[in-house]
């Protein structure tokens, strides 16, 4: 029983070996399911960082609506005060996951600064993801090249937090609560 054992672990230890990525994929698999549960909510908030009023979210009420969800994509448009072109794509990709920033004209089309973002950095976990500035960003905002963007959920689904680095340090904080009106799909 003790040989049967310790075969058993060892088994384990080259099973966990062969496999070095599969906890940061079931991580990302479990986040975009909890994305994808919030289909409908709405949350609202307000920028909490920083804090000497000089951003261009300063003072506005931010929202983030879950509005379509699918099994590859789930589109979060993100409103700062009556400004309604972003959107927020999480989307399933080769990679693993990744977040995108879809800014669009009041008309629809799509402005010159825009799909932005990256793919989800290892370390991850069910609740909160955070995404690094990939080539694209790079060659379309420079000075993103360093940008890192978390998103996070609490753990009773009531609080979501977006946050984004550069440089390694804060630059932006805002912090939405979801709104029991909302009606889930």
């Amino acid at each position: 029983m003790t040989t049967l054992r310790r075969i058993g672990l060892g088994g384990l230890f080259l099973l966990a070996a062969a496999r070095p990525h599969a906890g940061a994929e079931d991580t990302r698999d479990a986040y975009f399911s909890a994305l994808r549960d919030l289909c409908g909510a709405r949350y609202e908030g307000a920028m909490t960082f920083p804090t000497e009023g000089r951003d261009e979210f300063a003072g506005k009420l931010l929202v983030a609506t879950f509005a379509s969800c699918t099994g590859a994509e789930i589109r979060v448009p993100f409103e700062v005060g009556a400004d309604r072109s972003r959107t927020w794509i999480f989307r399933r990709s080769a990679d693993g996951l990744e977040l995108k920033h879809d800014h669009r004209h009041p008309d629809g089309s799509p402005d010159e600064v825009t799909m932005y973002g990256g793919a989800a950095r290892p370390g991850g976990t069910a609740r909160s993801q955070s995404f690094a500035a990939d080539a694209h960003t790079v060659e379309l905002i420079p000075e993103a090249a360093t940008n890192v963007w978390t998103v996070s959920l609490s753990e009773d689904g009531t609080r979501l937090t977006y946050h984004l680095e550069r440089d390694g340090k804060p630059r932006f904080t805002a912090v939405l609560r979801r709104q029991a009106h909302a009606a889930r799909r």
